[in-house]
């Protein structure tokens, strides 16, 4: 055996390019992943009404090794990348794409993750003025040995809390904060009649905070924004059973993990609360 533990029947023929990854390996040690991570690419996803948006995205390849595998073809999944250049992704066709590696490096398990910023162009409430909100959002899909694919979406949302209880002991004013509400969502598998899209979780946590954000406001605005969020007090654990009800009451969802994470204004820590589907 060499030092690289190559077998002898790896040798390659006279004359052909050997490919190294596809020798036999005696060490025995299965590879739960292997791949690429981070690499980031363009690629044009689609709300829900089949509006394309081109982003930049990073992802995360990755597909299990047999014990008697030297190792993966890693330039297959940057050539899946390629190849895919034209495909307007959503959460409904994400599994394709990732059946389609596994059968490129011939396993039958694997993940992909992929993650971009998401732009919506809102509205102020009075004055109407538009403008950029920017949302991260993430499809993961995965397999494990022997059993089913599941393709997953994530959001993290901005959004303004108030204080119910600085509200209630102040004489005046209460302190609110910048939040972050982020929703991990596994659809129901097969036909429900009706997709589930990233727009949907976003506006979930947006109609359950104390108001939602924009990127431009006029005065008047900013004062129906700071009245509405004065009206509308939230602590953490308002604001994540509020949005798990919504949660639970959407058949297009089969588990979610949903935390929020209030990032306080009077103390040199956030609140954090989590709420996870019986079966996530």
């Amino acid at each position: 055996m060499s030092s690289n533990n190559q077998t002898p029947q790896d040798t390659p023929a006279a004359g052909a390019i050997p490919d190294v990854q596809s020798y036999a390996d005696a060490r025995q040690i299965p590879i739960y992943r292997v791949g690429i991570k981070d690499i980031r690419h363009p690629v044009t996803v689609a709300d829900s009404s089949g509006k394309p948006q081109n982003v930049v995205a990073s992802w995360t390849m990755t597909v299990a090794l047999p014990a008697d595998r030297k190792g993966t073809h890693m330039s297959r999944f940057t050539q899946l990348l390629n190849d895919h250049q034209d495909t307007v992704h959503t959460l409904q066709n994400f599994g394709e794409l990732f059946r389609e590696m596994n059968r490129r490096l011939e396993s039958n398990e694997g993940s992909i993750d992929l993650s971009f910023t998401w732009f919506i162009n809102k509205q102020a409430p009075v004055s109407g003025v538009s403008g950029l909100l920017d949302y991260e959002v993430s499809l993961h899909a995965d397999i494990e040995r022997g059993g089913d694919a599941i393709t997953a979406v994530k959001v993290v949302v901005p959004v303004t809390t108030l204080c119910p209880c600085s509200k209630e002991i102040s004489e005046y004013g209460a302190h609110n904060q910048r939040s972050h509400v982020s929703i991990e969502a596994t659809p129901v598998a097969g036909d429900t009649g009706a997709e589930l899209f990233w727009e949907d979780l976003i506006r979930y946590a947006e109609e359950e905070a104390s108001s939602e954000l924009y990127s431009q406001l006029k005065r008047s605005d900013e004062k129906l924004v700071t009245e509405r969020a004065y009206e509308n007090p939230r602590f953490v654990e308002d604001l994540i059973r509020d949005i798990a009800i919504r949660l639970n009451a959407d058949p297009r969802i089969a588990h979610y993990c949903l935390e929020v994470e209030n990032f306080e204004s009077i103390h040199n820590h956030s609140a954090y609360a989590m709420v996870l589907s019986d079966e996530f």
